[in-house]
């Protein structure tokens, strides 16, 4: 349920919705620019399965699929600056229509993954990854299966060539922590 406060603000749980008025006026808000947890701003979710539930929450605020894209797009653009010397095929998923690199670090008791891409949906289906996935364990990432696709519905509304760009993302992001365990 969403608690309206002042500004455009609105607090769903503990997250806080920040929303740009209707030019046009009315109740209604334009889009979502931001929605924060204000308690964990910065930080990982205790776990991959509670960073999925968690995304699952966030998506379930929005009325349809024009504002989940939006919010897909607006957590793209935060994503932290990618250094163009790891621009590198080595780096580079194949099986996406978009450029998307992919790059692990750390070990087997944390991984962390630096990635992005030339498309603004695609970002934000990274975004979603890295926050499920990235400075995690490499038995988690392993186990861990993508519930999130379906649970929020992005099985159903994504095109065939960024479904098979988000499995070969996986994969290779699975492959990676797969590798650290060998």
């Amino acid at each position: 349920m969403r608690d309206p406060l002042a500004g455009g603000f609105f607090r769903l749980r503990n997250k806080v919705i920040a929303c740009e008025r209707d030019p046009a006026g009315g109740d209604g808000f334009d889009r979502v620019v931001a929605l924060r947890d204000n308690a964990r701003m910065n930080t990982a979710a205790p776990s991959a399965e509670q960073a999925q539930q968690d995304i699952a929450e966030e998506f379930a605020f929005f009325g349809d699929w024009s504002e989940r894209y939006q919010y897909l797009i607006d957590l793209g653009k935060q994503l932290p600056p990618f250094p163009e010397e790891c621009k590198t095929e080595e780096h580079r998923v194949h099986g996406c229509q978009s450029m998307v690199w992919l790059v692990p670090s750390g070990d087997a008791t944390k991984m962390h993954f630096a990635a992005t891409s030339d498309s603004a949906i695609v970002s934000g289906l990274i975004a979603l990854v890295l926050r499920v996935y990235s400075d995690r364990p490499a038995a988690e990432i392993v186990a861990t299966e993508p519930a999130f696709v379906q649970s929020i519905g992005l099985a159903k509304h994504l095109s065939p060539t960024r479904s098979n760009g988000l499995t070969a993302m996986l994969a290779k992001l699975k492959g990676y922590a797969a590798q650290t365990l060998a």
